[in-house]
């Protein structure tokens, strides 16, 4: 059940910080611009289990902070296990945070379950977390094998999410 997402691009309240980690989750974001882009969602020989459509946006992402004097970085995953942030061990958060220490703000690419991932495991840093990325709805896809070893996603449809701000009913965390 992967979630669509946007992108936020209000990346003017980063320029004010002087250091910027992006933490990258590597599968809903991933999906979301491979069809978007009309792209492979994995072409195995060629990347590997990266998405090259998302590795071009988080390069991006980095190159457009630099440009503004903004030292930032990547927060790289490189083992399948670390990819969906919202599933992150607790050995993985507390990687995260020593890195975090080093930088005044975090934009995290990926939902809102993502985002509160990174959240709790920095809240005891200085560390001020942005999201990078928004949830439209929930994807219903089915995937499409090419040879020799790429993956490309279909797209059945999306189902919209109210967000709180849009529905004065739903619970908000105070």
């Amino acid at each position: 059940m992967p979630v669509y997402l946007k992108d936020i691009n209000e990346f003017q309240k980063l320029e004010k910080f002087a250091s910027v980690l992006i933490v990258p989750c590597r599968f809903c974001p991933a999906a979301s611009l491979a069809l978007r882009k009309n792209e492979p969602y994995f072409e195995f020989f060629k990347k590997f289990l990266k998405t090259a459509s998302y590795e071009e946006y988080i390069k991006t992402t980095r190159s457009d902070l630099e440009n503004k004097g903004v030292r930032a970085d990547v927060f790289e995953s490189h083992w399948p296990h670390q990819f969906v942030v919202c599933m992150w061990t607790s050995r993985r958060r507390k990687k995260l945070m020593k890195r975090a220490m080093q930088y005044h703000a975090l934009v995290v690419m990926g939902c809102e379950a993502a985002a509160e991932t990174i959240f709790d495991a920095v809240k005891s840093t200085s560390c001020h977390v942005f999201q990078g990325m928004r949830t439209e709805g929930i994807m219903s896809i089915k995937p499409r094998f090419q040879f020799p070893g790429n993956i490309w996603l279909e797209l059945n449809s999306v189902t919209p999410i109210l967000h709180p701000e849009n529905n004065p009913n739903a619970w908000v965390r105070l």
